[in-house]
């Protein structure tokens, strides 16, 4: 069997495209998408009383004076990672005074944009036989869980045990343990302990399950991250950022006492690679999403054994 294994896209479509083609490419039977997967910003695209658009884009002022000029603005915001929004200024300044409005159109656009990534999935592998697994990170709002149990073939492995074939259970964890940003879904390591321990008594051959855990194990070297001052500004020692660990110890934890065959795991970007835990690897692809890139790892597995695994970017 072959896992391919991306996470953290934070809603760019360029690279959600990607990852849905690395199945084909890669010969994959499983795709699986390991959290944070929808964008963090709303890009307003403002109609001016001569006709023409503007927008404030990646630091630039832009006039779109075509309708050609404002499906291609689009899609780079798409691409990117944010939220198109054709609006005016009068809706514009009742939002800025509406904080309440602003939340529900986030919403809004949120669910529009993964309802359309379903539908895309289907359309571009659902004939193929690729299993595809799309599961919410610690970033992810609440509100798009039912939006991703509407399909019937896209599946959300979140907290659930499921045998991805006949050979391999695999059981899942959107959390994290808290980080300074408040995201929907932080939890204590005393409650990721509790979900796992729930998940983990229904496993039937630990030897051979995988844990699809967005946080990585603490002190992997799969969880460097820089330290942050109480401004929550980056501190560097000697020009450089001062990296810490910031990992679950709860999933550390799980590893070392459980030791499942194969631990896939995101939400620190900048920490692509992998490691082992007794007899267990442990992977993080990593995110480039801003870039456009994507990040992503091939595991090869038999029935008993992982066989081999690669870091790819593309």
């Amino acid at each position: 069997m072959r896992i391919f294994y991306a996470s953290d896209v934070h809603g760019s479509e360029k690279v959600f495209r990607k990852f849905l083609n690395a199945g084909r490419v890669y010969k994959a039977d499983i795709i699986i998408l390991g959290g944070d997967i929808t964008g963090k910003l709303i890009i307003p695209i403002i109609k001016q009383s001569n006709g023409t658009y503007t927008c404030h884009f990646l630091g630039s002022n832009m006039i779109l004076k075509t309708e050609e000029e404002r499906r291609d603005m689009e899609k780079k915001i798409r691409f990117a990672g944010f939220y198109p929004f054709y609006t005016d200024m009068d809706e514009i300044r009742e939002l800025d005074a509406n904080k309440k409005k602003r939340d529900e159109l986030f919403d809004e656009l949120m669910i529009e944009s993964v309802r359309s990534w379903i539908e895309l999935a289907e359309k571009s592998i659902g004939s193929t036989g690729i299993k595809c697994f799309i599961m919410p990170g610690n970033d992810d709002r609440f509100i798009i869980d039912s939006v991703l149990e509407e399909s019937d073939f896209i599946i959300n492995p979140d907290e659930k045990v499921m045998y991805i074939d006949d050979d391999h259970e695999m059981i899942s964890l959107s959390n994290s343990n808290i980080t300074p940003w408040n995201a929907p879904r932080d939890v204590t390591e005393e409650e990721i302990k509790s979900k796992i321990e729930k998940m983990v008594k229904k496993v039937e051959d630990m030897d051979n399950c995988i844990f699809n855990f967005h946080c990585p194990p603490y002190n992997s070297g799969l969880d460097l991250a820089p330290k942050l001052d109480k401004n929550l500004k980056p501190v560097t020692r000697g020009g450089q950022f001062e990296m810490i660990p910031v990992g679950s110890t709860a999933i550390r934890h799980a590893i070392e006492k459980y030791q499942p065959l194969l631990g896939l795991h995101g939400h620190i970007h900048e920490s692509r690679g992998f490691t082992k835990i007794g007899r267990t690897i442990c992977i993080n692809p990593g995110s480039e999403y801003s870039q456009g890139f994507l990040d992503g790892a091939i595991v090869n597995l038999n029935e008993k054994k992982v066989l081999s695994y690669l870091l790819i970017r593309g």
